[in-house]
């Protein structure tokens, strides 16, 4: 098993995170939304595992590659 870091493409803006620590996701199943230049813009998971840890708040900024959850595969 190995910890896998879900990371920003983008800059922006935490709009809403969709999962919770022990939530079982697929690949590409979202882990949260962002909001940047009033669109939104899914973060999905880039493999299949279980969500150990979410790094980040809703309404919080975040920067192009931050991690903002790990999944354990």
């Amino acid at each position: 098993m190995a910890i896998v870091e879900v990371k920003t493409e983008i800059p922006g803006n935490v709009w809403k995170i969709v999962v919770k620590v022990g939530d079982t996701v697929a690949e590409d199943d979202p882990i949260l939304i962002l909001e940047s230049m009033k669109m939104e813009i899914p973060v999905v998971a880039p493999e299949a595992g279980t969500v150990t840890e979410i790094t980040v708040e809703e309404e919080q900024l975040v920067g192009e590659d931050d991690t903002v959850a790990k999944i354990e595969t």
